[in-house]
């Protein structure tokens, strides 16, 4: 699999508690940080949960 970037380019706040599980979970702490992963299916999955708040780029 290849990797990917996710940049989160909006703020979790007002966001349901799941949401902001979900941005821990991939490494995103602050806005405009940026995390590399693999492209495997559970992070592509965590990525479509919250894809309002991030940006993503092939790595």
């Amino acid at each position: 699999m290849g990797k990917i970037s996710v940049k989160q380019v909006k703020s979790a706040i007002k966001k349901p508690e799941v949401q902001k599980r979900t941005l821990e979970a991939l490494g995103l702490r602050k806005l405009n940080q940026v995390v590399v992963h693999e492209a495997t299916p559970s992070v592509l999955g965590m990525i479509a949960k919250v894809n309002h708040l991030v940006s993503t780029q092939e790595a």
